[in-house]
């Protein structure tokens, strides 16, 4: 059988160094299928539950594994499905292909079934967006998506009709109009101009209370960001996606930022007079220190971020790592330590506090104790996927990160539930050695979580470490957003909207095969835990955890109290049990001071 145009973009995948695509089957896509299965052994198709896992999954893969994940779905209602997962990566600034079937050439703009513009559908979440036409055009477009998506950390999508899939595969004719592409992609490292260097490190040296914000960007440039913070006695905040990147037990890093954030790091931002950002386009201005009163510089390697959100003195466009060890040498250390002093009793005071609102008393599990105790136990090579909801609450302030062999994200542009497990299972199939930890709240955990788990049913026993833990955080209510509507809108819980029925997490996950545990004593969330990291199958822990414990912010807002008060006067039909929990969070945190 000769080659065929599907044989092909498998065949080109698979020489750009793609070994594994995400996706799932569909007559838009038969052709890619038939192709995928006569390569089987250098490019292996994991088959999802439905097309917005495969995009997740193919997103995660990016952000475990730095190389390009792949999604590979039929026209239509496949192609739609996968769009959630496609912005999540492109929010995310992460390198995802999409390969999507379309109806037969001949039949397009005929209204055919399942036919959809799709080069519209993708224009908002592709860089580069292509429909093949012709065999010869398959060899350029499939070249150009890949290298598109890695070298701006992007998405990119190939439309294939699905008779051209089928098609005898040809190489474009050596004459004019053709166009002869090839492969391969290593990325630059760009480095700031000398003067702009200059300006930056004149600026830096003369602040006496520096601060850093440090996010994603910051992967492979931690040990010159640290040196440098150490240089200037400056505190390090990190955004979200920075939160496994950056250790939580050196004395400088304060933590969080923003709504998930740390008291220490909302300090420093209060009280700087000097800001560095480093890769990060963190979304909350309110949490950065006021426009005006300080000076601030900003290192980031796509220069559309550069002062997006603050009024930056400096800009400096160049990659991190090689930025920061540019500046390194114009760095003059400090001798004034009373700055990094403060911050340091402050970060030790608010670990002390975590600690006591772990303990508070719930009905019947406080979460804030069941992550805190997954903290003292995280192994040093563990990879975490935390969902979208309070569950990003407790996984943003609670874990606490001692290694650098723990790689951990959420869905952090587009704030998506529904990620977590499919992330999960990504870095599973990437790092089947390592352990691996999903933290999904019920309301993610019913939309596709419960779906991810019968495609971990499915390939458990493959991998050599069988260590695979699902969390689930059974309140049954979509409590982030019960929150949110009590302090930003001053409503009271809406049950209609709010309330999530039940379900048996720990019993569906033993019908799959798995091993389901029911956890609602807090006598037991340490051996729980124990007991799943020594497990010989994957576990799935029902958590049941109270929905009234707050998420309380790093500061109060007149307005969200406000807000917060005026839901309880309305008859939020939690009132009593919400007063008491919001009670306790603040008082271990006032009455210790």
């Amino acid at each position: 059988m000769s080659q065929t145009v599907a044989d092909f973009i498998v065949e080109r995948l698979h020489s750009w160094g793609i070994s594994r695509v995400y996706g799932y089957s569909g007559d838009g896509i038969n052709g890619v299928m038939g192709a995928l299965r006569r390569a089987e052994g250098k490019v292996r198709l994991i088959q999802t539950r439905h097309e917005e896992l495969a995009a997740f999954m193919a997103c995660g893969h990016a952000k475990y594994t730095e190389q390009p994940g792949v999604v590979v779905t039929t026209s239509g209602p496949g192609a739609i499905h996968a769009l959630n997962g496609l912005y999540d990566a492109r929010k995310d600034h992460m390198p995802v292909v999409a390969i999507v079937g379309q109806q037969a050439r001949a039949s397009l703009g005929s209204s055919y079934q399942q036919e959809v513009d799709l080069e519209s559908l993708f224009k908002g979440v592709s860089e580069y967006s292509q429909t093949l036409t012709t065999p010869a055009q398959a060899r350029h477009v499939i070249d150009r998506a890949v290298r598109i998506a890695c070298a701006k950390r992007t998405v990119t999508c190939l439309v294939v009709p699905n008779d051209l899939q089928d098609a005898p595969m040809a190489d474009p004719e050596p004459e004019h109009g053709n166009t002869f592409s090839g492969i391969g992609y290593r990325p630059s490292v760009p480095v700031p101009a000398s003067q702009d260097l200059d300006a930056a490190a004149d600026i830096l040296n003369n602040g006496a209370r520096v601060a850093i914000l440090a996010g994603a960007g910051v992967r492979h440039a931690v040990e010159p960001l640290m040196l440098l913070a150490e240089r200037l006695g400056a505190g390090v905040a990190k955004a979200l996606l920075a939160k496994t990147m950056i250790n939580d037990d050196h004395p400088l890093v304060t933590g969080g930022l923003g709504l998930l954030g740390t008291e220490p790091s909302d300090w420093m931002m209060s009280h700087c007079d000097t800001l560095l950002m480093v890769g990060t386009s963190f979304p909350y201005a309110e949490f950065l220190p006021h426009s005006g009163k300080v000076r601030c510089v900003q290192i980031d390697v796509d220069a559309a971020n550069l002062g997006l959100r603050f009024p930056t003195e400096v800009n400096l466009h160049g990659d991190a790592a090689a930025t920061l060890e540019a500046l390194l040498p114009l760095i003059q250390p400090r001798d004034d330590h009373e700055w990094a002093k403060s911050l340091r009793g402050r970060i030790e005071r608010w670990w002390e506090l975590l600690a006591e609102r772990a303990e508070a008393p719930a009905n019947p599990l406080n979460p804030q104790k069941v992550f805190r105790e997954l903290s003292a136990r995280l192994p040093a090579d563990a990879l975490l996927a935390c969902d979208v909801g309070t569950a990003t609450d407790w996984y943003a302030r609670y874990l606490r990160i001692t290694s650098r062999g723990i790689t951990g994200t959420t869905s952090g542009g587009l704030a998506s539930m529904g990620a977590g497990v499919p992330y999960a299972l990504a870095a599973k199939f990437a790092y089947p050695a390592r352990p691996v930890i999903a933290m999904v709240g019920d309301g993610a955990m019913q939309m596709l979580g419960n779906n991810g788990l019968i495609t971990l049913a499915q390939h458990w026993t493959e991998w050599h470490d069988p260590r695979f833990i699902v969390l689930v955080l059974n309140n049954q209510d979509l409590s982030q957003v019960t929150w949110e509507q009590r302090a930003m809108e001053g409503e009271p819980k809406f049950e209609t909207s709010q309330a999530l029925p039940p379900f048996e997490y720990d019993n569906y996950a033993n019908m799959l095969g798995l091993k389901g545990v029911r956890l609602d004593n807090p006598d037991d969330v340490g051996t729980v835990w124990e007991d799943a990291f020594n497990s010989n199958c994957p576990v799935v822990i029902n958590a049941v955890v109270d929905a009234n414990v707050p998420p309380l912010p790093t500061h109060f807002d007149f307005t969200q109290v406000k807000s917060y008060l005026g839901s309880i006067l309305k008859g939020d039909p939690e009132s009593g049990q919400m007063l008491r929990q919001s009670f306790r969070g603040m008082a271990a945190r006032y009455l210790k001071r």
